[in-house]
C-alpha cells in the first residue's frame, strides 16, 4: 500500500522534485537532431529515472519518441497499460522495424516513425521464466542475451502459436549481458531460417563518456558480429554515444541520462538542459556560537557564530550522506554539497540525516532566510552533475535513488 501522506494544502513542506516537461523533451529532440537518419528512442528504465516512468513516456511520446527501453517485463507490462490508457501507441502489431525492413545509414533508409505509429517497448534484461505469454499480451519485445533466452522465446512462442519480433543483444567488450561470437552465429541461423524474427540487433558501450579507446574496439567488434545480420537494424549509442559521432548512430540510439538533465562527458556540456528540480522547505533557523558543534557526531565545529537553516531533506529522500559537508569517511578529501537559497550557494554543513538537513546560511542576509522557503538541492541553481561528484557518485543515483515521499510534480 503507498504511504498516506498529508493532504495537498499540508504538503508545502515536504521535499518535492519538479519536473520541467518542455526541457525533457527538447533534450530527446537535441539528441534526435544529432542524427536524423536515426529513429531516437528512450531509456525509461528505474521509474523514468525516478521521475515517473508514464509521465516520462507520455511527454517524450508528445515529443515523437516511439522506442521505450524497460529493465523488466513488469515494467514495460505498465508502461502498455499506462500508454494504452492515454491512448498512445496502440495501432498495429508491434510496429515499427519488422524483420526484413531495410536499416538506415549502413543499409537503405528506415522512414522515421509517424505520430500514429505503434510505440515500442523493449526489455533490456532478457526473459524472466514464464514471461513470454506477458510479452505477448503487452505486446513487448524481449532484448536475447543468452542461449537460455533464445530457447526460452522460441518455446513460448510454439506453445503460444504466436510470431512476434525480438532484439538481440551481443557482447562487444563490457562483459555485463550479451550473447559472444559463436552464440550470435548460431542466433543468426536461426533468423536466416526464418525460425527467429528479428527487430534489432544491439549492443552497449561501456566507456562512452570518457576518452577512452575501448568506444572504437567495441564499434569495430560490433560491426562484425552485426554483419551476421543482413537487413537487421543496428543500436549501439546510448547518451554518451549520441555524442561520439554519426558512426555510432547506426539505426537507432538510445539516450537516458541526457534525457534527464546529467551529464554524459565533455561532449555533452551545455547542451543538456536541466529536467529535474529537487527541493525542500526550512523548518528552522537558529544561530550557534562558535566553539560549538552541529549536527550527528559532533562532526561540524564552528569556528564562527554560524547562522543554520534546518532543511525537511534527507537520505531517506534520496539527497546522499556522503554528500555531508563533514563526518563522513568519503568526505575526507572531497568538500560537501552545497544548496541554493536566497539567491545564492549555500554549503551542507555536518552529517546529513535520515529527514534533515544542515545548511550554513551565515553569509546569507540576515533577514533572507525564513522556515517555510525553500531550497534547491539541484536544479538549474546547482548543477546535477556538482551534486553526484560531491557525493562520490553520479547523476544516475541521485535521480533513481529519489524517494517516495518526495513529490514529483510535473
Amino acid at each position: 500500500m503507498a504511504p498516506a501522506f498529508p493532504a495537498p494544502a499540508a504538503r508545502d513542506r515536504l521535499p518535492r522534485v519538479e519536473i520541467d516537461r518542455a526541457a525533457l523533451q527538447a533534450n530527446w529532440r537535441m539528441l534526435a537532431a544529432r542524427d536524423p537518419a536515426a529513429r531516437t528512442g528512450a531509456a525509461v528504465k528505474a521509474n523514468g529515472y525516478g521521475l515517473g516512468t508514464a509521465e516520462v513516456s507520455v511527454a517524450l511520446h508528445e515529443a515523437g519518441c516511439r522506442d521505450f527501453f524497460v529493465a523488466w517485463a513488469a515494467e514495460g507490462a505498465a508502461l502498455r497499460e499506462a500508454l494504452d490508457a492515454a491512448g498512445l501507441g496502440t495501432g498495429g502489431e508491434q510496429g515499427g522495424m519488422a524483420r526484413g525492413m531495410p536499416a538506415t545509414r549502413h543499409a537503405g533508409v528506415l522512414p522515421a516513425p509517424a505520430l500514429d505509429d505503434q510505440a515500442r517497448i523493449f526489455v533490456l534484461q532478457g526473459l524472466e521464466p514464464g514471461a513470454v505469454q506477458l510479452h505477448l499480451s503487452h505486446r513487448l519485445i524481449p532484448i536475447l542475451s543468452t542461449p537460455d533466452d533464445l530457447a526460452v522465446w522460441r518455446a513460448g512462442l510454439q506453445q503460444a502459436g504466436r510470431r512476434a519480433p525480438a532484439a538481440l543483444q551481443v557482447e562487444t567488450g563490457m562483459n555485463r549481458l550479451g550473447l559472444d561470437r559463436a552464440d550470435a552465429e548460431a542466433a543468426a541461423n536461426l533468423a536466416r531460417s526464418g525460425a527467429l524474427d528479428l527487430c534489432l540487433v544491439m549492443s552497449h558501450l561501456a566507456s562512452g563518456d570518457e576518452e577512452s579507446g575501448q568506444s572504437a574496439d567495441q564499434l569495430a567488434r560490433f560491426q562484425e558480429i552485426a554483419a551476421l545480420f543482413p537487413g537487421v537494424p543496428r543500436s549501439i549509442a546510448n547518451s554518451a554515444g549520441c555524442f561520439l559521432g554519426p558512426d555510432y548512430a547506426f539505426d537507432l540510439t538510445r539516450p537516458g541520462i541526457a534525457l534527464y538533465g546529467g551529464s554524459c562527458g565533455p561532449a555533452s556540456t551545455g547542451t543538456v538542459r536541466p529536467v529535474a528540480t529537487l527541493t525542500a522547505a526550512v523548518l528552522q533557523v537558529r544561530t550557534a556560537r562558535a566553539g560549538e558543534a552541529a549536527g550527528y557526531g559532533a562532526a561540524a565545529r564552528l569556528s564562527r557564530d554560524t547562522r543554520i537553516a534546518t532543511v525537511g531533506l534527507g537520505y531517506a529522500d534520496g539527497y546522499p550522506r556522503a554528500a555531508s559537508g563533514a563526518g563522513v569517511p568519503l568526505r575526507a578529501e572531497r568538500p560537501g554539497a552545497e544548496a541554493f537559497l536566497a539567491g545564492q550557494r549555500v554549503p551542507v554543513l555536518g552529517r546529513i540525516s535520515m529527514d534533515m538537513t544542515l545548511l550554513d546560511v551565515t553569509d546569507v542576509p540576515q533577514d533572507a532566510v525564513r522556515p517555510g522557503m525553500r531550497a534547491e538541492f539541484f536544479g538549474p541553481n546547482v548543477a546535477l552533475d556538482d551534486v553526484a561528484d560531491a557525493a562520490g557518485t553520479i547523476a544516475y543515483e541521485l535521480l533513481t535513488g529519489l524517494g517516495r515521499r518526495v513529490e514529483r510534480l510535473w
